[in-house]
């Protein structure tokens, strides 16, 4: 066991490496169907390019989504609406005509005229005829219907085909009222018991909503996907012959047919087998990629968990959509990978991981050469147009090119198929341009990615880099000797970076903040004394250093309460490494020469810096703040200056954990020296 403990300790990176990696392939073959994959392509308007193609099983020619569409349009025109006879809605009118009447003829004396009764019979008479044969409902599923036009009444459970002529609706129930009461010689009578019956006549025949709907419903359902059946034995198709329309729905159906009955036999593990070994292999790639040309990135356990979640994410969004919503496939914002890869990143690591989503799910989708080809190329366009990303609103022309990547690639292959833009669809650009839009979101997600592991994006810096910040603003205000000298500082950090490789913007960023700390206690540093009083005239030479030295922990203080991104927080705790307060301390070992603590008491708490960028800022601020106590500089004390200060902090150890070399060290000091002859005006003189 305690080998075993060893072993882990010893190999834990590569452990933990390779896990990730592991559970990274299981998740993603968790996600993949499991039928089998069709081993053959082929495109409309192209010939077939493999041999004889026999059909091994019976099966049906699918019909197309055009035509099930059409034939469900169809079934919803041709659908009679059913309409529900309701003899309660006239019942309970009818006994209101009878008390209507009743008292229309009562006379003051509550008696009731001889004729009542045969008004009242001749009253039911005509309301009944009207409602018995029905009052049907004015709904908009009539409307613009003829007479002669269909539909079901159900009465009394039982369903019957009307003509809607043979049903009254208001306006002829009323003239049919008007009609029967011609019968009548007295005038005023006819009128009474014209308004008396017209206010009571009511609709009686409604529109049934949910018969209908179930009904049509039935219909579709009963609807037959094929179109038509091919026996086994039975030619498909001919090597070279073109794939027309015909040909392509029979090929599409036996693909689906085929598919489906890999998937469902004792074949079942050996899909998965290769299923594996083919997500594998991709991933390996991906993972010896990392490890040989961006060990950086491949070090960090949260920059490989961050590709990682973005392949699994994007795959996991893609196998969804084919399962359940194939139709809008080409709305997923699959482009969304190589942004967020580039923006974290670099070109090539975004360029590499595209490769490898697009490579994986083209085993999901259905025509994965058309799917790659077009992904590929709207990806590629994607990194170049965030190479640069300066400005949040790059996002929005990305986006732009993607749409028309899109477009362009899909009419060039609709073309190249048919010869015309008979089969272009409108739909289809309308979902390039959902994609495109939903690209947008990289600008939030890259927001949420930082908060969640920590990282910063040139996005970031560059919001940083604005001396309109608090921070760097209170510098400007109350500590300006120290605010010009981290400007200066930065320019040359930024210059010096470039030459030897790095993150030019960090650096600058870095440089800006490295002294946020001195804003505490302006005063106690020199250039920011512009009275002439220095205050550590009146401190003794251990208490003088204790507040330099705490500048960089008020430094820290200031940074992590505003939030600052930790990367930018490490140039302010190593821009002095764990050098030495070196005016101070050689002061005080002239009075107390034997003093053991004052090692500790005039040192910096450090860390070294552990990066090229923080060794850089050490340097150049080191070199930066030296020259300015040269009294007339000229080359040769520039020269000194530079090659004693950088020398010193090699031989203290300053650059042990930066992964700087002699080379690049070489490079700096030349950059430095330039940098300050520019700034002190210096020309060197040639004889």
């Amino acid at each position: 066991m305690r080998q075993l403990l060893q072993f882990y300790r010893k190999q834990s990176f590569w452990i933990n490496r390779i896990s990730v990696f592991g559970v990274a392939i299981v998740l993603i073959m968790l996600i993949f169907p499991r039928e089998g994959k069709f081993k053959f392509e082929f495109q409309r308007g192209k010939p077939w390019m493999h041999e004889d193609l026999i059909a091994p099983f019976d099966f049906s020619i699918q019909k197309t989504t055009s035509e099930l569409a059409q034939e469900r349009e169809s079934i919803q025109r041709r659908m009679k609406p059913f309409f529900r006879f309701k003899p309660e809605k006239s019942a309970q009118q009818r006994i209101l005509l009878i008390a209507d009447l009743q008292q229309k003829m009562m006379t003051p004396s509550g008696e009731l005229p001889a004729d009542y009764l045969n008004l009242k019979n001749l009253a039911l008479q005509i309301f009944d005829q009207v409602h018995e044969t029905g009052i049907v409902e004015l709904n908009p599923v009539l409307e613009g219907q003829p007479p002669d036009f269909p539909i079901m009444v159900i009465r009394n459970n039982t369903a019957t085909d009307v003509e809607l002529n043979k049903l009254f609706n208001i306006r002829t129930a009323d003239q049919l009222v008007k009609d029967q009461l011609k019968k009548i010689n007295n005038p005023a009578v006819a009128e009474m018991l014209l308004r008396l019956i017209s206010g009571r006549l009511v609709q009686n025949v409604l529109f049934d909503k949910t018969t209908t709907e179930r009904e049509i419903q039935n219909t579709m359902d009963r609807i037959s996907v094929g179109r038509g059946m091919i026996q086994k034995g039975e030619r498909i198709i001919s090597k070279g012959e073109l794939i027309n329309s015909e040909k392509l729905q029979t090929l599409e159906s036996f693909r689906n047919e085929y598919e489906q009955q890999i998937g469902s036999t004792l074949n079942y593990f050996g899909i998965v087998i290769g299923q594996g070994m083919l997500v594998t292999i991709s991933l390996t790639v991906l993972f010896l990629f990392l490890l040989f040309f961006r060990p950086a990135i491949f070090r960090q356990d949260k920059n490989v968990v961050i590709i990682l979640l973005i392949i699994l994410l994007m795959i996991f969004l893609i196998s969804f959509v084919v399962r359940n919503h194939l139709d809008y496939l080409y709305m997923l914002p699959v482009c969304l990978v190589p942004i967020l890869i580039r923006v974290f990143y670099d070109t090539r690591v975004a360029l590499f991981v595209h490769l490898v989503v697009i490579i994986i799910t083209g085993f999901l989708v259905p025509n994965s050469f058309e799917f790659v080809f077009l992904q590929l190329i709207a990806g590629i366009i994607a990194i170049m147009s965030v190479v640069q990303v300066t400005r949040r609103e790059q996002f929005l022309f990305s986006a732009f090119l993607i749409f028309l990547t899109y477009s362009a690639i899909y009419s060039g292959l609709n073309l190249m198929q048919d010869g015309n833009f008979s089969t272009t669809g409108t739909k289809n650009y309308m979902m390039f341009a959902g994609s495109a839009l939903i690209t947008l979101l990289a600008y939030p997600l890259v927001s949420i990615f930082e908060k969640t592991f920590g990282i910063i994006t040139d996005l970031t810096l560059l919001e940083l880099s604005d001396t309109n910040n608090e921070l760097l603003r209170k510098m400007a205000e109350v500590a300006p000797g120290t605010f010009q000298h981290s400007i200066q500082l930065a320019n040359i950090a930024e210059e010096v970076i470039r030459e030897i490789g790095g993150n030019p913007l960090l650096v600058r960023v870095g440089a800006l903040y490295h002294d946020i700390g001195k804003t505490d206690m302006p005063l106690y540093f020199i250039e920011n004394q512009a009275t002439g009083v220095n205050p550590h005239d009146e401190l003794s030479f251990d208490e003088s250093a204790r507040i330099i030295v705490g500048h960089v922990q008020k430094g820290i203080e200031m940074a992590r309460k505003k939030k600052l991104p930790e990367s930018i927080t490490d140039f302010i705790r190593m821009h002095h490494g764990t050098k030495k307060v070196e005016y101070f301390y050689s002061r005080y070992l002239e009075t107390k020469p034997d003093d053991e603590a004052i090692d500790e008491s005039f040192a910096y708490r450090g860390p070294v810096p552990f990066s090229k960028e923080t060794a850089v800022v050490m340097m150049a601020d080191s070199v930066e703040a030296a020259s300015r106590s040269i009294k007339s500089p000229d080359f040769e004390k520039i020269d000194k200056l530079v090659e004693s200060v950088i020398n010193k902090q090699l031989t203290d150890g300053q650059y042990d954990n930066s992964e700087i070399t002699i080379r690049d060290i070489y490079l700096i000091k030349k950059i430095l020296k330039k940098k300050l002859m520019n700034i002190y005006h210096i020309r060197v003189s040639y004889r």
